[in-house]
């Protein structure tokens, strides 16, 4: 197998092209960071559809000769294509989102979420400003690579087909998502999808995500008598529903720390002993690390790092337990009902579709025990179908063609690394049909999500050059089959 670190040096036109235009690129994506466009927000859907028409248009200055706006049940996705002169080339989706999350609390922030600002700091210039890295500076950077790579190549138009596709409901769920790819389907073939939407590990590790765990939420009902009972005259001799919630909670996991679900382990794509080698070269420091989740000690699955968990391993987490009386004071009650919110994190190879039928033979395996007694209803409800994990095999020639290019962008060897949260990436990958590879520059301290969220500048110009270094990457060492490798 090919070095995918064996790439030649950085470009020295260009790097100096997207240095030239560095102001320009700051002060247009600022331009695109003031349009508030929050998609959990029902009162901020025209600033959605402002920031989809606003990025149609730069598409359109940047050369697209086919742009669209797709409209959806929710809000608007901006479609553009632009077919390369070879007649070989392969075919290439971009996807990231134009959307952005919320920006409360607003009272946390330094300075206006939707006015961006460009601090000094000893590492440079950072663009703070909602939006900033997740994901519209991610998405903008392409249009600068974009430009420097057929600038510097001679090229009239790209080395691959190029089509992109930026989403305006991630930050809400991608609710139409799913649809909208299905629909569109056929517009949509190509041999591989590039998000970028994701970071490095961090300032002076400069990595490659290779994958995302997948997720699907439950909630829990416990229900007992008809109303809540005088626990005086009724406590110790009718099943209290708080008590059998509590029960049935601590037997979600065994002593090793697995989730004792029936088969829930049954699909997981197991860490090769080469990632597990690469996941232990990453300079992770635990302690740090437990600082910033302000806990004092780690838990988990036996067996595993923490970095292995977090990323690699699934999980079934309690998100919150409710019931009874919660005021001020006592009330001295058996209560009728309580309740749980639970989310299982999947790893690859597990589907959320497994995870209901499952819960519910756990749940009666628990009532033959005797762990829910009778007078005891549970009832799990899952309000949405989940999100289903993706991985990208370590030898897959896209994936070789990212890591050369961020190699030669930031001219330092190029580590993998996972993420453990979730996004539509498995729905591009199995409704497209094509594998899903990631090229972000995001830094763990860039506040993604939280009040002062910002993106390193020279980080963006770096992402922009890698993208100019992909293109041409692709084209050249692409392969019929390569998808299916």
């Amino acid at each position: 197998m090919p070095n995918p670190n064996s790439a030649t040096g950085s470009d020295p036109a260009v790097r100096s092209y997207i240095a030239d235009r560095r102001d320009e690129f700051i002060a247009e994506l600022s331009e695109w960071l003031r349009i508030p466009s929050i998609s959990a927000d029902p009162a901020h859907s025209h600033d959605v559809s402002r920031s989809a028409d606003w990025l149609a248009q730069r598409l359109l200055r940047a050369g697209f000769p086919s742009v669209e706006i797709w409209s959806t049940e929710g809000l608007p996705t901006v479609f553009a294509q632009w077919p390369s002169d070879d007649p070989l080339a392969p075919t290439v989706v971009l996807y990231g989102h134009h959307d952005v999350q919320p920006v409360d609390p607003v009272e946390l922030w330094d300075t206006a979420p939707f006015e961006p600002l460009i601090r000094e700091t000893e590492h440079g210039q950072q663009l703070v400003g909602r939006g900033s890295i997740d994901d519209k500076g991610q998405v903008f950077f392409h249009l600068l690579g974009l430009a420097a790579h057929m600038e510097t190549t001679g090229r009239s138009t790209p080395a691959v087909n190029l089509k992109v596709l930026i989403e305006g409901e991630e930050e809400s769920g991608s609710v139409h998502f799913a649809q909208l790819l299905r629909e569109n389907r056929e517009n949509l073939q190509c041999d591989v999808v590039v998000v970028s939407d994701t970071g490095v590990f961090r300032r002076d590790t400069i990595s490659v995500c290779v994958g995302m765990r997948g997720l699907i939420e439950a909630q829990l009902d416990v229900v007992g008598p008809t109303g809540d009972l005088h626990s005086g005259s009724f406590g110790g001799s009718v099943p209290n529903p708080a008590t059998v919630l509590g029960r049935i909670i601590a037997r979600l996991h065994d002593s090793d720390g697995r989730v004792t679900l029936p088969g829930y382990y049954d699909n997981v794509i197991p860490l090769s002993d080469r990632e597990r080698e690469l996941l232990a070269r990453l300079p992770f420091d635990e302690d740090r690390w437990l600082e910033a989740a302000q806990s004092t000690a780690t838990q988990g699955e036996s067996g595993f790092t923490t970095l292995e968990r977090v990323w690699a391993r699934p999980t079934a987490e309690v998100n919150g337990i409710w019931g009874g009386y919660m005021g001020p004071g006592g009330k001295t009650i058996i209560p009728s009902a309580a309740h749980a919110k639970l989310s299982f994190r999947l790893a690859a190879g597990q589907q959320p579709a497994d995870v209901p039928p499952a819960l519910d033979a756990w749940l009666s395996d628990l009532t033959d025990d005797g762990t829910i007694p009778a007078g005891i209803t549970v009832t799990p409800h899952f309000e949405r179908q989940g999100v289903r994990p993706c991985l990208t095999p370590l030898d897959h020639p896209a994936l070789e063609s990212v890591t050369r290019a961020m190699g030669r962008a930031f001219e330092t060897e190029i580590l993998y690394t996972r993420e453990g949260g979730s996004g539509p990436e498995a729905d591009l990958a199995e409704i497209l049909e094509a594998p899903v590879v990631f090229l972000g520059v995001g830094l763990p301290d860039d506040r993604t999500h939280a009040p002062n969220e910002k993106a390193d500048i020279d980080f963006l110009l770096r992402g922009a050059e890698a993208a100019a270094y992909l293109w041409a990457d692709l084209a050249a060492n692409w392969s019929p089959g390569s998808a299916d490798a």
